[in-house]
C-alpha cells in the first residue's frame, strides 16, 4: 500500500491536478462519500454453488468471482465494513452511500429476484449496525419489471435505501430500452436518485487487450449509456429524474460538442430531444472519481460546483486520492463545502 510506486503516483496525480496541489489533508466540510462498494459475502456463498455465469470458485485459498471473461479475485477489504470504516476515518469521510458492485440481479436470471433480495437486505444490514456512517443504494432484478419495482418499493419503505444502482447496461441491454423505461418514472415520482454504474462492458473485446477494460472500457459503457439515455428521451420525459453518473461523465462531457453538433446543425438523432444534449449534462448529476484533478474542474465548470459530488470508489481507489483531487482544484470554500457533503445532503434527503 505504501511502495514508492504508490506513493510517487499520488504525487504526480495531485501535481497534474492543479499547478500548485497540496497533499491531501482531511477536509474540514462534512464529507459524504456517494460511491462506495462491498461484496455481500452471502452473494459469494450463493454464487459458489452456481455453475454458470456469473459464479464464484475458490482456489489456493482464494476466491474468485467470474462474470463473463474477468476472473477476478476478491481481496480481504472487498467484504470488509471494518476496513471500510477505517478507510473512511483515514480520509475524514463522515457517510458513505454503500452498494455493491457487479455482478447485479439482472445477470442471474430466474435467481434475480433471491440475487437482489440478498444484496439488498445485506447493505441494508450495515446500514443498520452503523446508521451514522452509511446509507443503502439499491440493486433491482430489471429482467423482470413486476419484481423490480416490487424489489424497489421493499427497498424504500422497508429496508430504508436511499438511491438505486443502474448498471450502464444489463446483460447487454442499455437502460434506456422499452422494459427499463417504467424504472425511471417510478424513481422520478418517488424522487430517489438513480447512480448510473459501469457494468461488464460490451467493449469487453475491444479494451480486454494492454488490460483497457479497467481504464476505458468501464468508462465507454457509461459514455455510452449515457448518451442514449439523453438522446433516447428518458430525461426529457422525466425531467425531475435524480440521475448521477459516476466518474466525472465516463468521457461524455468532453465529447458533448460533437453530440450537440450533430444533433442541433446535422440534424442526426434529435427526433426525441428539444434542447441539445449538452443541456441535459447540465442537468445531472457527476461525482469526482478522477485521479486527475483537471478532469474534475472541468466537471465542475461544466454542470456547476451545485452538481458535482465527491465519491472514492473505495476499496478500489483510496479516498484519500479523489480528496486531494478535489482539493487542489482551486474551489472556493463554498463550493467545496457543496462538493464535499452538502450536494450530497440534499440530492439524498440525510
Amino acid at each position: 500500500m505504501n511502495s514508492p510506486n504508490r506513493r510517487q503516483f499520488f504525487s504526480a496525480a495531485l501535481a497534474a491536478g492543479a499547478a500548485e496541489a497540496a497533499e491531501f489533508v482531511k477536509p474540514k466540510h462534512f464529507t459524504v462519500d456517494c460511491q462506495s462498494h462491498l461484496f455481500a459475502p452471502e452473494l459469494v456463498k450463493f454464487m459458489l454453488k452456481r455453475k454458470e455465469q456469473p459464479y464464484a470458485y475458490e482456489k489456493d485459498g482464494a476466491t474468485y468471482v467470474v462474470v463473463g471473461e474477468w476472473h477476478r479475485r476478491l481481496r480481504d477489504n472487498h467484504m470488509d465494513v471494518d476496513a471500510k470504516i477505517a478507510a473512511m476515518d483515514e480520509a475524514g469521510i463522515e457517510m458513505t452511500a454503500l452498494s455493491i458492485n457487479d455482478p447485479g440481479p439482472e445477470l442471474f436470471g430466474a435467481e434475480g429476484r433471491e440475487a437482489s433480495r440478498i444484496v439488498n437486505d445485506f447493505i441494508a444490514g450495515v446500514v443498520r449496525d452503523h446508521p451514522d456512517r452509511f446509507f443503502g443504494l439499491m440493486t433491482l432484478p430489471l429482467q423482470d419489471m413486476d419484481l423490480a419495482l416490487e424489489e424497489l418499493e421493499r427497498g424504500v419503505e422497508k429496508l430504508g435505501m436511499k438511491g438505486i444502482l443502474l448498471y450502464s447496461n444489463l446483460d447487454g441491454a442499455f437502460p434506456d430500452e422499452p422494459q427499463f423505461r417504467p424504472l425511471f418514472a417510478e424513481a422520478e415520482r418517488r424522487g430517489i436518485p438513480v447512480l448510473l454504474h459501469p457494468a461488464y462492458p460490451v467493449t469487453y473485446d475491444e479494451t480486454k487487450a494492454y488490460s483497457l477494460t479497467g481504464g476505458l472500457g468501464l468508462m465507454f459503457d457509461t459514455t455510452i449509456a449515457l448518451a442514449r439515455l439523453i438522446l433516447g428521451g428518458v430525461l426529457e420525459e422525466h425531467p425531475n429524474l435524480k440521475l448521477v453518473c459516476p466518474h466525472v461523465g465516463g468521457a461524455l462531457p468532453y465529447l458533448i460538442g460533437r453530440l450537440d453538433h450533430q444533433t442541433q446543425v446535422l440534424g442526426r438523432g434529435a427526433d426525441k430531444i428539444t434542447k441539445p444534449p449538452s443541456e441535459y449534462v447540465k442537468g445531472i448529476y457527476l461525482d469526482a472519481v478522477s485521479p486527475i484533478g483537471l478532469a474534475i474542474r472541468y466537471g465542475v465548470d461544466f454542470v456547476g460546483a451545485d452538481r458535482m459530488l465527491y465519491s472514492s470508489d473505495h476499496p478500489w481507489v483510496d479516498p484519500k486520492l479523489i480528496a486531494g483531487q478535489v482539493q487542489s482544484i482551486g474551489l472556493s470554500d463554498e463550493d467545496e463545502a457543496k462538493v464535499f457533503g452538502e450536494n450530497a445532503r440534499r440530492l439524498f434527503n440525510l
